[in-house]
């Protein structure tokens, strides 16, 4: 009877472990994407207020900064813009979500007061 138990403990085991590979393995095939935004500055005072509300959002939905108004230098194209953001997001659905969900678009009398903006969302390459 004894026996019993260990194989039942066992291929239980087993199948915790499968389960649990095969979902890393479908994680790594999803490629994370990428939200690149091009923001022109109207309202300095209003932009200030705006900034910690915007990132609260971002990280509420699973966003991560990459880049957040450093130095940028043009390489082709014409002039940089005057700030850049990335924002990392584990999928393209999540970074779309995350632009259509309620907290993103209660902030949207408040962002054009203070900002111009031109965003689109990227996918990156899978591992």
């Amino acid at each position: 009877m004894k026996v019993n138990y260990k194989m039942v403990l066992m291929l239980l085991g087993g199948v915790a472990f499968g389960g649990a590979a095969i979902q890393g393995l479908h994680a790594q095939a999803t490629p994370k994407a990428y939200v690149v935004t091009e923001v022109e500055v109207i309202n300095q005072e209003a932009q200030n207020a705006y900034l910690p509300k915007v990132g609260e959002v971002i990280k509420s939905t699973g966003g991560t900064y990459l880049a957040r108004g450093g130095k940028i230098v043009a390489l082709e194209g014409g002039d940089a813009p005057k700030r850049v953001t990335i924002v990392a997001y584990d999928s393209l659905e999540k970074a779309q979500a995350a632009r259509n969900s309620p907290a993103w678009t209660a902030l949207n009398a408040e962002r054009n007061k203070a900002i111009k903006v031109k965003s689109y969302v990227t996918e990156g390459l899978t591992n």
